[in-house]
């Protein structure tokens, strides 16, 4: 049996990469499981919530402490299970944001190897703060300070922009490059960044 495809959706938080997640699962001609990070981390905050209902810390953390504390090995547990999806066959859309060269290279090392479409998911600053205002669940500025580094690759296997196209429409344009049997090649070529 082949492994299953991993369609990596690159782009800052509020770029469109759920909406056209959900595009391309709900289309029903290729089967697609959409993991998200946000859903990962949204299940360890309910496990906690509802087995330790009434935990309340005895001293003060300082605000990223938590974050800083358990998103390395819910991250570890993401990518894990990314590469098992695809080791049971199954086709992956990969809906996170890679912000930094640990999480990038720890992504690479574990799945470099399997079949990735690298798929650019592209809008402008202007339209990435005006979503984060209209969402009002997104840090406004968070896609900003992204921007930079989640776009400093140079290589994509197609690229898509959804200022300019609707999520449907960026879906089929992936769908149409992954029934075309053109190969995956550009994730491979990116290597570990330093």
């Amino acid at each position: 049996m082949e492994k299953g495809l991993i369609i990596f959706l690159n782009g800052t938080s509020s770029s469109g990469k759920t909406s056209i997640a959900m595009e391309m699962k709900n289309q029903g001609d290729i089967p697609f499981h959409h993991l998200s990070v946000d859903r990962f981390l949204h299940n360890y905050d309910q496990f906690i919530d509802t087995t330790y209902p009434d935990i309340k810390p005895t001293r003060e953390l300082e605000p990223n402490v938590m974050a800083d504390i358990l998103f390395d090995p819910i991250a570890s547990l993401y990518y894990a299970t990314i590469k098992l999806f695809s080791e049971m066959g199954l086709n992956v859309i990969v809906d996170t944001v890679i912000s930094n060269d640990k999480w990038f290279n720890d992504f690479y090392d574990l799945l470099s190897d399997y079949p990735i479409l690298f798929v650019g998911v592209h809008c402008s600053k202007e339209e990435l703060t005006r979503r984060e205002q209209t969402r009002g669940d997104r840090e406004i500025g968070l896609a900003h300070s992204q921007f930079d580094y989640i776009y400093a690759y140079d290589e994509y296997d197609l690229e898509v922009n959804t200022e300019e196209l609707s999520s449907a429409a960026c879906a089929d344009m992936i769908l149409s490059y992954i029934k075309s049997d053109q190969e995956y090649l550009a994730f491979r070529k990116l290597g570990r960044r330093e």
